[in-house]
Order: C-alpha cells, then structure tokens, then sequence
C-alpha cells in the first residue's frame, strides 16, 4: 500500500518497491520505507540516492543502515505499541521530544516510526492523544494574542533570509506570543527570534553564529539539535518569552525545533493546520515558501472571504518578487479579497521591517 502526500510516498511491501525500482527510481528522497525486509535488497539501495528517505522498522544486513544514516537517511526502529500517552493533557517541550542523543531512540523518533504503521493500528490512541493536546492547546493560548509565521521548511541557518525571519520573530514577539507550524526553516527562525524577544541584540546574533554551523538537519538531525542546545544554553540567563510550535508527525521527516517553548505535535495533519491558523487570532504572516506555505495563504484567505471585517486579522506576504513571479499567490489572492471586507486586511510587503510595522498597528 502506499499514499502520497505531496511529494511522500509510502511504501509497505517489497512487490511495490521493487517495482518503483525498476522504473528507474533513483532518487528516493520523501520516501518511507514502512516494515521491510531489506536484507536482500542492500546493493540496490546502496546504488540509489537515499538521502532524504525514512526507513521506519526495517531490517538491514549488516551496515547497511549506517550507510544511509551516514548519507542522511532518517533511520526508525519498530514500534509495537504507542510510546505517547492517548490521555496526555499537556503541550509538549522540546525535551520531551527530544529525551535521547540518538535522534531515532527520542520519543519524537519512536512517535514517528509507530504513527508509520497501517492507519487501522493506533487509530484510537491517535485521536485521544490530538484530542488532548487540542485542549491543551486552548487552555495555553486563551490568555495571549498570537500571531503566526508561515514560511517554508528549506530555509537554511547562515541565510540572511533565515535571520530576517529571526528578526522579525523578535520584533513582533515584543507584544505578541508567535505562533509557527513548529518545525526547521523559517519556523525555527521565528521562533527563536520570538523566544529572544526580550533580550539583547547580541544574544540573537550570537544565536545565529552558532545556528550556521549546522545549517539543516540533513544529513545529521543530532548535530542540528546539538547546535540548538548550544544556543539555549549560551541565552539561559537572557530573559524568555513563550513562543509555540504547532508540528505534525505526519511530517515527521522534518524535526520540531528546539526554540518553541510550547510545543502542540499532532498526528493529524488535516487538524494541526486548521488549527494554527486558527489560533493566529492577530494576523500572519507569510514568509517565502512553498507548497504548504501556499496552503496555508488561501486556507486562511477561505476563512476570511466568509468573515465579517470585526472578526479578519491581517494577512501579510513578505517577499515581491516570490509572491508575484515565482509563485505568484498574491495576484490571486487579490482578485479574492476585491470588493470584500477582507480587502484592506490583506498586504504585499518586501521586508519583515513593514510586515511587522503593520502587525503592530494592532497593538492597542
């Protein structure tokens, strides 16, 4: 059996992969290989380019799963029964998630290998567990006004595009707690711009220089962890400020970061992404992204359409040229809003300086 979800594909017999395999597949990045005997397939594999493809449960000959864990492969071991608590009632910390120095021995790692099981196993302990953590989620956010950052997952530490979303994180973390979809990239950084908020200028260049030596968590997620502690750890005594993450093991190739100080992982994908957006109460703001990033802009925008003026928050795209050539969502997106109450709700801005200028406006 196998699913797609963007580029993911899922596949759980060795008819099925050695089919795609004589199709020609090299590159298997988004792959998960779900409960397989590889033993026998290990030059084949050698031969492919795996490194970005999760092998969850698997069984290798010998040395054969270091060769992709040392490529950058995210290898899993099985899981028989749920490692997380169906009746949890707390948003998670990020060491919590992160209770090992082995990525795959954490309970994020054990979480993701046991969600890729047949979606009959675990149905049940699955929709306790988000439902649980939805509730914890509305008790957390019910004294603060969020506002959320939406960007894509790409983005590497050391860019200047990275620490503009740091910046802004920080600038808008001042008067609002900042809400992102939890994981690397563009998330990260407005996290840790957000968590930083109240401290000095050089505590947040300090943290970037020491981001950039693990740019992405591929090919090793311990080392970008091991760089993310290294931050926390130099900025203790600064003071912090609640930031959230609202990951999904859906997607769980893509680690939560470390700068959240709430954490909300769901298993549902469909659930975690309404459910940020609706949290984002204050407005969003929409970083250079991709796929999900477009999702998000005409999720929120649907919303939108249908509402009164009193109840639409500012929606803010931050980067011209990707927002109208690349990807042009803001032509779109204009046509939507004309004649609406959402009209004047929606901006094209070219800096995280003016989306923050006019996120702020609604400061009272």
């Amino acid at each position: 059996m196998k699913h797609r979800a963007g580029r993911i594909v899922t596949i759980e017999s060795l008819t099925e992969l050695d089919r795609r395999l004589a199709q020609g597949a090299h590159r298997l990045r988004g792959w998960r290989l779900v409960g397989l005997d590889l033993r026998e397939r290990g030059e084949v594999l050698a031969e492919r380019d795996t490194s970005r493809t999760t092998f969850a449960g698997c069984t290798f000959a010998p040395g054969d799963a270091e060769l992709h864990e040392a490529r950058g492969a995210l290898v899993l071991p099985a899981v028989d029964t749920a490692p997380v608590d169906p009746n949890r009632d707390a948003l998670y910390t990020a060491d919590e998630l992160y209770d090992d120095t082995t990525y795959r021995r954490t309970l994020d790692g054990r979480a993701y290998a046991w969600s890729q099981g047949s979606e009959e196993d675990g149905l049940l302990a699955r929709a306790l567990h988000d439902d649980g953590i939805d509730r914890a989620l509305t008790a957390w956010t019910a004294p603060r006004r969020l506002v959320g950052v939406m960007g894509g997952h790409a983005l590497r530490r050391g860019e200047a595009t990275y620490a503009d979303a740091a910046r802004m994180g920080k600038l808008l973390g001042v008067s609002f707690t900042i809400a992102t979809g939890g994981g690397p990239g563009a998330m990260e950084a407005a996290n840790l711009g957000a968590r930083l908020a109240h401290a000095g200028d050089d505590a947040l260049a300090g943290a970037l220089e020491v981001l950039a030596t693990a740019p992405s968590y591929h090919p090793s997620i311990e080392q970008w962890i091991a760089a993310a502690r290294t931050v926390l750890t130099e900025t203790a005594d600064a003071p912090p400020t609640d930031t959230l993450g609202v990951p999904t093991w859906h997607y769980g190739h893509e680690p939560p970061n470390l700068f959240a100080t709430a954490i909300a992982k769901y298993f549902r994908n469909a659930l975690r992404e309404a459910i940020l957006l609706q949290v984002s109460e204050s407005g969003i703001v929409f970083l250079p992204g991709a796929g999900g990033t477009v999702q998000e802009i005409f999720q929120d925008a649907c919303e939108n359409y249908y509402a009164t003026e009193d109840a639409i928050a500012p929606m803010v795209l931050v980067g011209r040229a990707h927002w109208t050539e690349t990807l042009p969502a803001w032509p779109l997106l204009q046509a939507l809003a004309k004649g609406r109450p959402m009209e004047r709700h929606i901006h094209l801005v070219e800096t995280v300086d003016e989306a923050a200028a006019i996120v702020l406006q609604g400061v009272a």
